[in-house]
């Protein structure tokens, strides 16, 4: 693949959690986050989007809400469940982003807020369409997800480089 074609992130943040008696980092789905978990994973299917790479959150309801999305896509990508990803800025997620081999085209990270709202605002520095309004008046709730676009290897992803080609929340 050349770098000269486009590339794809996909930031997904996680379905809604349950607040047992445990770690923020133990912290299941609720009800209601599984059954927006597999919604939210058919939606990505309607995209059309085949995922090369997915980076995912090592909390509990990160790796629930892939788990129940994947199932629903055609093509399973291979997933790496990355640490770094668990309560990162903006910052810290670029810089996860910026090591991903240059081989892979499209990458789906599947994270918490503030850090995947905030790295879809910082790398958007254009927009598609109403993405950009629709993102700003919902936010980035549970099982939303935005889909980014921008040129060149990864390691040149930085704030502002890419445009919102697309986002979804559950409510839409």
């Amino acid at each position: 693949m050349s770098v000269a074609e486009p590339r794809r992130i996909v930031l997904f943040r996680h379905a809604k959690a349950d607040w047992p008696q445990v770690s923020d980092h133990e912290r299941p789905l609720n009800e209601r986050g599984r059954k927006d978990a597999a919604v939210a994973g058919r939606k990505l299917a309607d995209t059309g989007i085949t995922f090369d790479l997915a980076l995912c959150s090592t909390a509990v309801r990160t790796r629930e809400t892939w788990k129940l999305a994947v199932h629903e896509l055609a093509h399973r990508p291979k997933t790496v469940y990355e640490e770094r990803v668990y309560e990162a800025s903006p910052g810290e997620l670029i810089a996860v982003l910026n090591e991903i081999p240059d081989d892979v085209q499209t990458v789906i990270l599947t994270g918490h807020n503030p850090g995947v709202h905030g790295l879809a605002e910082v790398l958007a520095g254009d927009a598609e369409d109403d993405t950009r309004q629709r993102m700003n008046s919902r936010g980035f709730p549970a099982a939303a997800f935005a889909v980014l676009t921008f040129d060149g290897p990864w390691k040149s992803l930085e704030p502002g480089a890419a445009t919102l080609a697309d986002y979804w929340a559950p409510s839409e």
